[in-house]
């Protein structure tokens, strides 16, 4: 079973490795960014923590806007609170996740944004908390998000996610989160 306490240390450990990684991503711009987020469903919750390389590419730029994204390379932690239809009973698990990411936004990068991505989790367990199911391992992570990106940096983002096998195996009822993400773009 996953205790709080190796839960605690997995993501202090996965901190740790993205703050280390800040001095690498301003010299090589490999990564440009690192975030975390809390993210509560129905009788679920989850932490993640990521990093993010932006593709600096510019579509459809007009107006002072344009189209552009970025790779998101996540771990997060989920724990259920009702395992296998027992109240109170809890379920913990590891997620590892790469998506690609499309977002719209202003041409410097500052201010409010809209964005959706959809890419792939492996989840260190099979996810069974009352009607809510999931039979593999594998999942796709499906998001739509807004946010705002501070002059200093820092960015606060609020999106809705899915995750879901796609209905290669039953039962696949999927997982619903809304998701608060804060970020800081090196």
């Amino acid at each position: 079973m996953f205790s709080k306490y190796k839960l605690v240390k997995s993501l202090a450990a996965a901190a740790i490795v993205l703050v280390s990684q800040s001095g690498f991503a301003a010299d090589d711009k490999l990564i440009d960014g690192a975030y975390g987020e809390f993210a509560t469903g129905t009788k679920i919750q989850m932490l993640r923590a990521g990093v993010t390389s932006d593709w600096d590419q510019r579509w459809f730029q007009s107006n002072g806007t344009h189209f552009s994204g970025y790779w998101d390379a996540s771990v997060g932690a989920w724990r259920g609170t009702s395992y296998q239809n027992m109240p109170g009973a809890k379920q913990y698990m590891m997620d590892v996740g790469f998506t690609p990411v499309f977002r719209f936004q202003r041409d410097d990068k500052k201010g409010f944004y809209a964005e959706a991505g959809i890419g792939v989790h492996y989840l260190s367990k099979l996810y069974d908390n009352d009607d809510n199911r999931l039979s593999t391992h594998f999942q796709f992570g499906d998001h739509v998000g807004i946010g705002y990106v501070f002059d200093n940096k820092w960015e606060l983002g609020l999106k809705i996610q899915h995750f879901s096998n796609g209905g290669y195996k039953k039962p696949n009822s999927g997982v619903n989160f809304v998701n608060l993400k804060a970020s800081y773009h090196f």
